[in-house]
């Protein structure tokens, strides 16, 4: 007798349907939670008319660099001595404009009580510090200096310069130094 044996085969389930989602969490965004600030005008910071931070004065210099037509019919160039030009003040501060020929330098010097900023224009100035060092400033440059700094700004190049000063508080006196870093010697009182 044949007999056919039956082999047990387990039972098996059809895979499971997935469980329906839940719906997604809305994710909002800090518009739709806050809304437009633009639109609140209660919470929008009035716009300055004049600067007071380190920031803000570097941005007025760089705001008065990319108007070249407002500053640039007014250089000057002087053999004799560096040309200058204030072009604007505010309370606790003005900006001044100044021409260098090839060779022209400022003499050692400090700012007194006023803090700065030196944004180079045109061409390339080279500042000596009062204790060595040497920085090279090229067009579209800044350089931020504290009260007391002192320095020497040269034109070291063969084509002339143009600088934007920016003195806050307005510049009331600049000492000058008996020593010249840029040539290493003691120049006579």
């Amino acid at each position: 007798m044949n007999s056919a044996r039956a082999t047990a085969v387990p039972a098996t389930s059809a895979p499971a349907a997935p469980a329906p989602a839940a719906p997604a969490a809305a994710v909002e965004s800090d518009l739709q939670i806050a809304g437009d600030i633009l639109a609140v005008q209660h919470l929008l910071q009035p716009a300055r008319e004049h600067p007071v931070t380190v920031a803000e004065f570097a941005g007025l210099a760089r705001s008065i660099a990319e108007d070249r037509a407002g500053w640039e019919h007014l250089v000057r160039y002087d053999a004799t001595t560096r040309w200058y030009h204030r072009l604007r003040t505010g309370p606790g501060y003005e900006v001044w404009l100044l021409s260098w020929v090839p060779g022209q330098g400022s003499g050692l010097h400090d700012h007194g009580g006023s803090s700065g900023i030196l944004t180079v224009l045109e061409g390339e100035l080279v500042e000596h510090t009062a204790h060595g060092g040497r920085l090279s400033h090229h067009a579209g440059s800044q350089r931020v200096f504290a009260p007391g700094h002192a320095h020497e700004v040269v034109n070291d190049t063969l084509d002339g310069a143009v600088s934007l000063h920016v003195y806050f508080p307005g510049l009331t006196e600049m000492p000058m130094h008996s020593c010249s870093p840029a040539r290493g010697e003691r120049v006579p009182a």
